[in-house]
């Protein structure tokens, strides 16, 4: 299994998406099209599987490492494969660790346990990736949920993770608030031994990287990887006349991907690359249902304001 050794998880990073059949089966001909297709943009660092982009919470654990071996398979000599880590208990946290490890990830994205929701403490939080982190060798990412959902870590509990986990080398940074943000910039990245923070403040991406993210991962990589891979580049070349006009053409497609119910984030971005020809079909796993006729529009349309579509296009549709 190809892994690329020494990995620090930094830079652009899209998470891709899982295209099904009909019958919700996993389509592994358009999944792996899709790979090739996200992993031919030039500036990213790795591809992200098995997180909430590929609607992990709905697959088995055998269409997990399936997947992890489909992207290795596909990508693997090319990309570093960062593989999520989504489980409501330690244990089988651990277990997914173990397989992706052995499947030649060179990074985990580990999710916070939905317990957290109705409470958590800073023993639980250590004892949950200390758990994790005996199962591999693999570098960690945290990812940090709004503190509101009960899944973030507050400052302190991340502090003693960074301090007490040697492992966890980045966070995927979801806080939402625009100054707890920079607490994690300024703070994590300057530790002495530093933890990345990858950016997936997607709706408002350009405002979050002026910040300094070492990075970013992002579901809406998986339909605009190359606008996402140049304003990230941009801003690190001090290029801020650049970045805007970049962050002009990204921002029609965010505000319809982000926009309530913030679940269908994803099954927006499927029905966005059906409309630009890159995925035959946008069929989601329940509890998610299909979009409507008028939601698929408006996606349209920012797709055309994006200048990712073409308005003769548009009548045809």
């Amino acid at each position: 299994m190809s892994r690329h050794t020494n990995y620090i998880p930094h830079g652009v990073i899209p998470a891709v998406l899982l295209p099904f059949n009909p019958d919700l089966a996993i389509d592994e001909g358009a999944f792996r099209n899709h790979l090739r297709d996200v992993a031919a943009t030039d500036g990213l660092s790795a591809i992200t599987v098995n997180a909430h982009s590929t609607e992990v919470g709905s697959c088995t654990f055998e269409e997990q490492r399936r997947l992890l071996a489909i992207a290795q398979d596909e990508i693997g000599d090319q990309l570093p494969i960062i593989n999520g880590v989504w489980a409501d208990g330690s244990l089988e946290a651990a277990r997914i660790a173990r397989m992706a490890t052995e499947g030649g990830a060179s990074a985990l994205l580990v999710f916070p346990p939905g317990p957290f929701t109705l409470g958590q403490s800073a023993e639980m939080a250590l004892s949950h990736f200390k758990r994790i982190a005996d199962a591999t060798d693999l570098p960690l990412i945290a990812f940090q949920y709004p503190l509101a959902t009960g899944q973030g870590y507050p400052k302190e509990t991340l502090l003693r993770l960074c301090d007490e986990v040697p492992s966890i080398r980045a966070i995927k940074d979801w806080i939402g608030n625009v100054p707890h943000h920079e607490w994690h910039v300024r703070t994590l990245q300057s530790l002495p031994r530093p933890v990345n923070v990858l950016s997936t403040h997607s709706a408002w991406l350009f405002a979050s990287l002026t910040l300094g993210c070492n990075g970013l991962l992002s579901g809406s990589g998986s339909v605009i990887p190359d606008l996402q891979s140049a304003l990230f580049h941009a801003l690190r070349r001090n290029e801020l006349a650049e970045a805007r006009l970049l962050n002009d053409r990204i921002e029609p497609l965010m505000r319809v991907f982000y926009a309530d119910p913030f679940v269908d984030m994803h099954n927006r971005m499927k029905e966005a690359l059906v409309l630009l020809g890159r995925m035959p079909r946008a069929v989601v796993r329940p509890p998610l249902v299909k979009l409507g006729t008028a939601e698929i529009d408006r996606i349209r349309r920012a797709l055309i304001e994006t200048g990712l579509l073409g308005r003769e296009k548009r009548t045809a549709a």
